[in-house]
């Protein structure tokens, strides 16, 4: 795994207030998709995301947002193929971290799965097809 950090997403209860905070609040400079119901914010060296939190732990394979250990922040790291998400998540296991969802082709086009690490955060390995954060 390589030592960075592609993108943290925060679970929010309001996307638009949100939005609205981070863009013209902060003037954090955003990255719009078509469609979506999800912010990004490109920063030096990572990514911003803004996602329902609702949403977010479904993502995640939990069924409620308020379980337990689920802070509604989520840690991502972009990989450059599927191998290598199954690589990391692999290496993540064999250092003591938790499967939570298993590697799967997901909605928006990509390959990713989750672990939990050994204080339980939430991280997402994750390959976007459509764009390089690598």
């Amino acid at each position: 795994m390589k030592p960075k950090i592609s993108i943290i997403t925060l679970g929010v209860d309001d996307l638009e207030r949100a939005t609205r905070f981070y863009s013209e609040g902060l003037g954090l400079p955003t990255h719009n998709v078509e469609g979506d119901n999800i912010s990004f914010f490109s920063l030096e060296g990572t990514w911003l995301a803004l996602y329902p939190r609702e949403e977010l732990a479904k993502d995640i394979g939990l069924t409620d947002s308020n379980q337990v250990g689920f802070s509604g922040i989520t840690l991502a790291h972009n990989v450059a193929s599927k191998s290598d998400v199954d690589a990391v998540l692999d290496q993540a296991v064999s250092a003591g971290a938790r499967l939570i969802k298993p590697a799967l082709e997901v909605f928006w086009g990509g390959y990713s799965g989750y672990f939990q690490d050994t204080e339980g955060y939430y991280w997402e390995v994750a390959y976007n097809p459509y764009q390089d954060l690598t």
